[in-house]
């Protein structure tokens, strides 16, 4: 397996005892992608700027990476011959629609120059099926979560985040009222889905979630539990760009024989204890 980052987000030790060659390089390099891709067959394009924040503070260098990078994978991609290309894409897309459950059928109102950036990346991904007969698929990924997130990460999601304060006697912060929902999803779970779109005979446009909507305060409550210690949030003010609701309608991708194992207590369990590992060994 050939693996291509920037190691802008990622870390060279999540890769320890994988084997796996690695090219510190970025999707913006059309040459290195050309050499690496050489002989490949099918290609898992998860390289992204994948902030919401950071998409606001900088939306050209978001879109350059975030579009442009996943045109480069897909010319990079063809003219090695690789038939597929798996795209990770974001719930992002969707917006604050009317209705809270999104299906993949729905008008797209993406917030935030992140979630525009990811739609193009989806327009491309569809695009080169429809023009060069290739069999890609954008999986629209809502939030997942797991071991292996980095809490002190500036962009840190919410759950790496509320557990390492429950961990470490901090104050986690929420913002807005906290009855914004998420649908969380255990990473498990998403590369199963990624590995079933590598040979599934239906390409195109799927939703990845677990399809229960969670509140960010129901989240808090979850996470005392599972870690055993009481938390009493600091309340800031909404964030520009979030989406108020998220829930995924799963049906399509159930269809095809994935569906999510995982609950999102045990998904913070073993979360949990990773973190707690982490933490008694640094």
């Amino acid at each position: 397996m050939i693996v291509i980052d920037d190691l802008s987000a990622g870390r060279m030790e999540n890769l320890s005892g994988a084997s796996v060659k690695l090219h510190i390089g970025s999707v913006l390099d059309p040459d290195l992608l050309s050499r690496a891709f050489a002989g490949a067959d099918m290609v898992f394009h998860l390289a992204a700027v994948a902030s919401v924040t950071q998409s606001i503070a900088d939306p050209v260098g978001t879109s350059w990476v975030n579009a442009m990078g996943t045109l480069n994978v897909l010319e990079a991609a063809r003219a090695a011959g690789a038939k597929r290309v798996i795209f990770s894409s974001s719930t992002a897309v969707y917006g604050n629609g009317i209705d809270q459950l999104k299906s993949e059928d729905m008008q797209p109102e993406p917030m935030s120059p992140y979630a525009v950036s990811k739609l193009a990346g989806e327009g491309y991904v569809l695009a080169y099926n429809r023009l060069y007969g290739m069999e890609n698929s954008a999986l629209r990924y809502f939030n997942v979560y797991g071991p292996g997130q980095d809490p002190s990460s500036e962009y840190a999601a919410v759950v790496p985040k509320f557990i390492t304060a429950a961990l470490r006697n901090r104050t986690p912060v929420i913002y807005g009222d906290g009855e914004q929902t998420r649908d969380f999803v255990y990473v498990e779970d998403v590369v199963a889905a990624n590995l079933l779109a590598a040979r599934w005979k239906a390409p195109g446009l799927y939703n990845v979630a677990s399809g229960i909507s969670t509140s960010i305060n129901e989240l808090l409550r979850i996470v005392e539990n599972v870690t055993g210690r009481a938390l009493s949030p600091l309340r800031q003010p909404a964030r520009p760009g979030d989406v108020r609701h998220s829930a995924a309608n799963i049906s399509k991708i159930l269809r095809m024989g994935w569906e999510p194992e995982v609950s999102l207590e045990r998904g913070l369990q073993k979360t949990a204890e990773q973190l707690a590992q982490d933490y008694t060994n640094s």
